[in-house]
């Protein structure tokens, strides 16, 4: 059986709702913050990165969001969460879910975590004044260019979709106004209506 290690509120989420959406056996087990635990001895063995999540599989630990949607994805082909027999589409699947992990996920943790890349005070506030901009474009280009319908890769749901919506989830608190991006918030509403969706979020709240 497979173990979601998670914090909730965190890109966790994206990997728990395809869980969910392949029908997959899992557990979750919740890493607390608030207590550093992602830092403690115990999870370092685990994740060296102290980060969440890690996917504890029958042939050892996965981290990064999008290997872990492509394992979630390739392991269960009957829920048909990826173009699994197009190389070419599921390398579009792919790059989708990097630019969210590579650029969108790092422009968001420049407002809480710009220790990350500086040391200076001022440096770090100016990281975090540019934030509704940066978070901003990168989701303005998603809403022009990369959304392709009412799902991410156009009329079929897949693993980029529980992505997407985990992120755009943040736009108020990342100061960038959803009403500039009608079509990501409609994915985000659809995603609400999601059953999938909604049992990820109540296990998150209640585990």
């Amino acid at each position: 059986m497979l173990q979601l290690l998670y914090t909730p509120h965190t890109c966790s989420l994206a990997t728990h709702i395809a869980l969910v959406d392949a029908g997959a056996a899992y557990t979750l087990r919740r890493i607390d913050f608030s207590t550093t635990e992602q830092q403690s001895l115990e999870y370092l063995a685990i994740n060296p990165k102290a980060r969440v999540p890690s996917l504890i599989t029958a042939r050892g630990v996965l981290t990064e969001t999008p290997a872990m949607l492509a394992f979630v994805a390739q392991s269960y082909p009957d829920a048909m969460l990826a173009p699994l027999t197009d190389p070419f589409q599921f390398a579009e699947l792919q790059a989708f879910n990097s630019y969210l992990c590579s650029t969108v996920h790092v422009a968001h943790a420049h407002r809480m975590r710009g220790y990350r890349w500086a040391d200076d005070s001022a440096a770090i506030s100016a990281m975090q004044k540019k934030v509704p901009q940066s978070v901003g474009a990168c989701f303005d280009l998603i809403e022009r260019h990369m959304l392709r319908g009412p799902w991410v890769m156009g009329d079929v749901y897949t693993v980029a979709d529980p992505y997407l919506f985990t992120l755009a989830q943040w736009l108020e608190a990342d100061g960038v106004d959803p009403a500039q991006l009608p079509r990501v918030t409609g994915h985000r509403e659809r995603m609400l209506c999601r059953e999938g969706v909604r049992r990820a979020l109540a296990e998150e709240l209640t585990e």
